[in-house]
C-alpha cells in the first residue's frame, strides 16, 4: 500500500491568508484544492511538501458568475459544477463537455477547474512509484538527468493532460493570478511553456483565483473531442477543441483550434484561417482542415500508447469536431 508522508495541513479562510501561508512555508509547501492529482503524486513521492494549504474553505475561489460580457469561474469550483451549470451548457458547451469528461464522476465532484488547468504533466517514466523510478535511474522531470522519451534531450517533454485548458484556448480565456507581488491577468494562450518540469508561467507562491471566459458571439459554435482508452477515468491520449464563428451568409469568419496530450503544453493549431475563412463548412473544407492539423501534430512517446496511432487520430478528431459543429448549424 502506498502511504502519504507526514505533513501539516492548513485551512485558511481567505486568499490573503492562503498567500501568507505559502510565503511563510516557502520551499516546503503546496496548495491543495480537490487533491485528486496531487495526493496520488504525493503517494508516489513525486511531491513531499511539509505543509499543505487547503483552498476549499475560501468562498472567493468558488462559484460561477455570468454577465453580458462573459463568465467568471472561481478556480476552486468543482468540475462537476461547471459541467452541470445550465448557463455554461448553453453558452460554452465545449467547456461543459471538457469538464464532464475529466476522469470519473467521483473525482469530478472533488476536482476543481483551476486544479485541472494547472495539472502537472504526465509521462510513462514519471508517474510511477519511487521503487520503479529508482530502478530505472529516475528521469529529467524528477531526481534524474536523462529524458527517456527523447534520448539526449535536455528539456522535459512530459505530456500535458488537462482537458479544460484545451477547451479554454479557443474560447480565449483569461486567468486571474494573485501572489506576494500582487495580482495579474494573463491570457491562457501565453500561460503554458514547453518545459514539462514546470509548464506554467506561474511562481510556486502564486494562486490561480479565477478564469474569465468572454461570451462568444451568437454565431459561434464549439466542440471538444477527447481520445482515451476507456470512456471514463483515463487521461487523454489526444484532446482537440474547436470554435468557429459564422457570418450571416453561413461562411466562416473565424476559426480557433487547439490540441493537447502530445507534448508538454496545449497548442493552438495554425494555418487554418487560410483554408476556412470566407468559405462554408463543406466536406472539402473539413478534409483540408483535417489534413492541415495532421501535418502540425506530432505526438511523442510520453504515454503508453503508440504515438503514430495517436497522430493518425488527429484528423479523425478534427472531422468529428467539425461535423458536430456543422450538425448544430443545420
Amino acid at each position: 500500500m502506498l502511504r502519504l508522508h507526514t505533513y501539516q495541513y492548513h485551512r485558511p479562510g481567505t486568499v490573503d491568508e492562503a498567500l501568507a501561508l505559502l510565503v511563510e512555508h516557502s520551499g516546503d509547501v503546496m496548495p491543495i484544492a480537490g487533491g485528486t492529482d496531487l495526493v496520488p503524486n504525493m503517494k508516489h513521492k513525486l511531491f513531499t511538501p511539509g505543509h499543505l494549504v487547503s483552498l476549499r474553505g475560501i468562498d472567493e475561489l468558488r462559484g460561477i458568475r455570468a454577465d453580458d460580457a462573459g463568465f467568471t469561474i472561481g478556480a476552486a469550483t468543482s468540475l462537476d459544477a461547471v459541467a452541470r451549470d445550465a448557463r455554461v451548457l448553453e453558452v460554452l458547451p465545449s467547456l461543459a463537455r471538457a469538464c464532464s469528461l475529466v476522469s470519473g464522476p467521483q473525482l469530478r465532484r472533488m476536482g476543481t477547474i483551476g486544479g485541472n488547468v494547472c495539472l502537472d504533466t504526465r509521462c510513462t517514466y514519471y508517474n510511477q512509484t519511487l521503487f520503479w523510478r529508482k530502478a530505472l535511474g529516475y528521469c529529467l522531470k524528477k531526481d534524474g538527468t536523462a529524458c527517456h522519451v527523447v534520448k539526449g534531450g535536455t528539456r522535459c517533454v512530459a505530456a500535458h493532460s488537462a482537458d479544460t485548458a484545451t477547451a479554454l484556448l479557443p474560447l480565449e480565456a483569461e486567468l486571474r493570478i494573485v501572489g506576494p507581488e500582487g495580482e495579474r491577468t494573463t491570457e491562457i494562450a501565453s500561460f503554458f511553456t514547453s518545459d514539462g518540469v514546470w509548464n506554467k508561467r506561474m511562481q510556486p507562491g502564486e494562486l490561480l483565483v479565477s478564469i474569465r471566459v468572454p461570451r462568444p458571439g451568437s454565431s459561434a459554435r464549439h466542440s471538444f473531442q477527447k481520445l482515451r482508452a476507456r470512456n471514463s477515468i483515463d487521461f487523454p491520449m489526444l484532446n482537440l477543441a474547436a470554435r468557429l464563428d459564422f457570418g450571416p451568409d453561413g461562411v466562416i469568419t473565424d476559426l480557433q483550434m487547439a490540441a493537447s496530450a502530445m507534448g508538454s503544453y496545449p497548442r493552438k493549431l495554425g494555418k487554418l484561417d487560410a483554408i476556412a475563412v470566407g468559405n462554408a463548412l463543406t466536406e472539402q473544407v473539413m478534409d483540408e482542415l483535417a489534413e492541415q492539423a495532421f501535418r502540425q501534430c506530432h505526438p511523442l512517446d510520453n504515454i503508453p500508447v503508440d504515438a503514430e496511432w495517436r497522430r493518425a487520430m488527429v484528423p479523425v478528431l478534427v472531422r468529428r469536431a467539425l461535423s458536430e459543429i456543422a450538425d448544430v448549424g443545420r
